[in-house]
């Protein structure tokens, strides 16, 4: 059975670092997948760990770029206003994380139906957004103004459902607001770095218990195979969405979701 769990883990913190910035939903992949192949996740810790190797990568990926918003904020306007909105945009889905904690781990996260269902749904909005996202009036995700953060931050806060995809409802928010493609993609990525360590640090205080033995050495084994498969998507996922858009993706959550209700209908 440990033998099974750390091929599982490893499957699943490639699926993490290979689905977790593109809106297909990577929460909603590891729960499925794992819901079928029976690993064993205490308080579905794992999870929400193992994001912390996606994070790092985009991390890496996108420091330099980092490293100028933030040595340039104290006499920049431009950076100033670009930070403070990945922060203001951070916050609704922060509270709303915090205040539904419990119910979100305890009863969404083990509600398969919903997630395969949330696929679904989220797949045809981001269809139909996709082809209406012709005329767009901003093209750099730095340059977003702040109650456009604020409102792709409102957005953020249907992915606590599992299956709806935190990246799928900031892109699919920040399209609708007038974002081109790209920079959409673009500003989930950087709102997905205070996001996801919020998420991992919150969590890690209210389930350390349950870090022990094999469960500890699970997390690790996905999270560095989450790490080395987010530095491969995050280098390479601006330029296919600039050039083919969203459909793969929606499609991607049609097929997916679908054959998921199909298996919980006929092997539960």
């Amino acid at each position: 059975m440990m033998e099974h769990n750390t091929i599982v883990a490893a499957i699943l913190g490639l699926l993490e670092g290979l689905t977790e910035f593109i809106p297909v939903s990577s929460t909603g992949h590891l729960l499925l997948v794992g819901h079928f192949l029976g690993f064993d996740s205490p308080g579905r810790t794992f999870e929400v760990l193992i994001q912390l190797g996606a994070i790092l990568a985009v991390l890496g990926v996108y420091s330099t770029k980092l490293w100028h918003l933030i040595t340039t904020a104290s006499h920049n306007s431009e950076s100033r206003r670009f930070l403070t909105g990945a922060l203001l945009a951070f916050l609704p889905a922060a509270f709303v994380g915090v205040l539904l904690h419990g119910f979100i781990k305890s009863v969404l996260f083990e509600t398969p139906a919903l997630v395969a269902a949330m696929l679904i749904v989220g797949g045809v909005i981001l269809l139909v957004v996709d082809k209406l996202a012709d005329h767009p009036r901003h093209f750099r995700a730095e340059d977003f103004p702040l109650p456009m953060a604020i409102k792709i931050g409102l957005f953020q806060c249907l992915a606590l459902i599992p299956g709806v995809s935190r990246s799928g409802s900031t892109i699919v928010g920040a399209l609708l607001l007038g974002a081109d493609k790209r920079s959409a993609a673009e500003f989930s990525f950087y709102l997905s770095m205070p996001t996801m360590l919020g998420a991992f640090t919150y969590d890690l205080m209210k389930n350390r218990d349950l870090l022990e033995g094999a469960a500890l050495s699970n997390v690790i084994i996905g999270f560095v195979c989450a790490f080395l498969a987010a530095i491969v998507v995050v280098k390479g996922v601006l330029g296919y969405i600039s050039a083919h858009g969203y459909a793969l993706f929606a499609w991607w959550r049609i097929i997916v979701g679908s054959v998921a209700l199909l298996g919980l209908a006929t092997i539960g």
